[in-house]
């Protein structure tokens, strides 16, 4: 035994049970395993052999994680778990033997690994089960399941593992997933969003690419990147916090329609719909503008809905959305006026719109532009209020360096987000491909960045260099995968949709 571990009364127990087993010549960790059926497998093939009426009985050998042990004199009834589902083992001292039967009795626990074999049959009770004949420990587990709950099946308590504490399922997600099925779900239903994904891009005639994560300039959005040093070619480098400058270089490289699905790094924010790394689809549509891009987000989404839902319809905490319909387009000076009675058409300067918020009580950070301002007006008082899907557009120019003015108004640009649920899930450009009037906006947004505003875009010199090549009119997107996983499985915390989120140290 380990005696540097801090080990529990029970862990040490099951420690004692662990060297039993190795005295007794049974290695609890064996190399290989045998499985002739998943879980799901056998019970759909037990059925089909009744439907049959077989006389030959099936035979299965099977694995899987003991998730509940219930004790009935010389009876044995315990479930194990695969990873397409669960199924019920009968262990009986006339078939085993005394011997046998009081070893699992003894020795095996709630989360132990086991692989068992003997005839498929149903119960009295009705349910689809093993009658063992044979069965071996694949993996003990030594530290128990976190909590655990009793639960009354056919007069009996049988218990069963589980886990609320949302802080200690963040934190250990594996235990996580061992013991609460539907969490399971949700990251089935985030793979299955991502495969819909890949099959519509594909389908659209786009090619997958992957562009560099480390990058000399960070760039594409409007956020504090994290920084790391290369000790070989010394010198700093930066997570990326977009796709975008890089995606871009391929279409003055030729290729006409590229996406790429990977991991972003902002050092922002922790909230409930934020996380420091996320995942996020990008693209970018040579020959299209914003308007087209909206189009095709709509097809995206409406095509995605259907390969994962098995429809358009969805329910987003109590709220009924639909895919299905077309998405209302609303220019974004129009909802902010619907929503907080600001006409930004009245407030030319930050001063004069900074004034109008704070007599509305609303929050008005220090110092912010007045594209920023309208940004923070967005996200507090029209955002949560956009449930169904729908797109804002034409957005302020000093808050999207990288979009194409309006021919109307030089400080508006084509530029659109999408909302859901009460939350923005995507966001678009007609992508700005003059590198003349690019080079104008990084040196706007250098000289601010030097006066202390770390969210601003700094100089990418390579990427003027390829602009001056000559880019396309195209039309570029970004979505979160994170966030519309959270739509799809009803889920008000973006920590729910990823398997491993960022959290403060425990101390902390």
């Amino acid at each position: 035994m380990d005696e540097t571990h801090d080990y529990t009364d029970i862990e040490r127990g099951r420690l004692e049970k662990l060297q039993h087993l190795r005295a007794e010549g049974i290695e609890p960790f064996p190399p290989r395993v045998e499985r002739s059926h998943t879980n799901a497998e056998a019970i759909k093939a037990f059925e089909k052999s009744e439907k049959k009426k077989s006389k030959k009985p099936l035979r299965a050998t099977l694995v899987g994680r003991v998730r509940s042990i219930r004790t009935m004199g010389k009876i044995i009834f315990a479930h194990i778990e695969d990873g397409h589902g669960s199924l019920q083992l009968f262990l009986r001292a006339n078939d085993l033997g005394e011997e046998k039967l009081e070893l699992f009795r003894n020795y095996y626990d709630i989360g132990d690994f086991v692989q068992a074999s003997g005839e498929m049959f149903r119960t009295r009770a009705g349910e689809v089960s093993l009658r063992v004949e044979e069965f071996r420990m694949i993996a003990k587990a030594i530290t128990p399941l976190p909590a655990a709950k009793d639960e009354e099946v056919a007069g009996e308590v049988v218990r069963h593992a589980t886990l609320a504490d949302p802080e200690l399922r963040y934190r250990q997600r594996y235990a996580d997933l061992a013991v609460n099925p539907q969490v399971r779900e949700i990251f089935r239903v985030r793979a299955a969003i991502t495969r819909a994904l890949r099959e519509f891009m594909d389908s659209q005639d786009f090619i997958e690419v992957e562009t560099p994560v480390l990058q000399p300039v960070y760039g594409g959005a409007a956020a504090r990147p994290f920084t790391t040093h290369h000790n070989q070619l010394k010198q700093d480098l930066y997570l990326r916090i977009s796709f975008e400058l890089y995606l871009k270089r391929l279409l003055v490289g030729g290729f006409e329609r590229v996406y790429e699905i990977g991991r972003d790094f902002r050092n922002e924010g922790v909230d409930r719909k934020h996380n420091p790394e996320f995942t996020m689809l990008e693209f970018y549509m040579a020959y299209a503008d914003y308007q087209r891009v909206m189009e095709f987000t709509e097809e995206m989404l409406l095509f995605t809905g259907k390969q994962v839902l098995g429809g358009t319809k969805f329910t987003y905490q109590g709220n009924k959305i639909d895919l299905g319909v077309d998405w209302p387009r609303i220019e974004l000076s129009e909802a902010v006026l619907e929503f907080t009675g600001i006409h930004l058409k009245d407030y030319p300067d930050a001063a004069s719109l900074a004034a109008a918020m704070m007599a509305k009580k609303y929050n008005v950070p220090a110092g912010a532009s007045r594209g920023k301002l309208i940004d923070d007006m967005l996200g507090a008082q029209v955002e949560p209020r956009l449930i169904q899907p729908t797109f804002l557009y034409n957005y302020p120019r000093e808050v999207s360096p990288l979009a194409k003015s309006l021919p109307s108004n030089p400080q508006i640009v084509e530029r659109f987000e999408g909302y859901m649920g009460g939350f923005e899930i995507c966001n678009a450009f007609t992508e700005l491909n003059d590198p003349l009037d690019q080079l104008s906006r990084f040196e706007e947004m250098s000289r601010n960045l030097k006066a202390g505003d770390e969210e601003l875009h700094p100089m990418d010199e390579d990427y003027l260099r390829a602009m001056r090549y000559g880019m396309p009119p195209n039309g570029g997107f970004g979505m979160g995968i994170d966030r519309l996983t959270m739509l799809f499985t009803d889920q008000a915390n973006i920590r729910e949709v990823i398997l491993f989120p960022h959290l403060r140290k425990r101390e902390e």
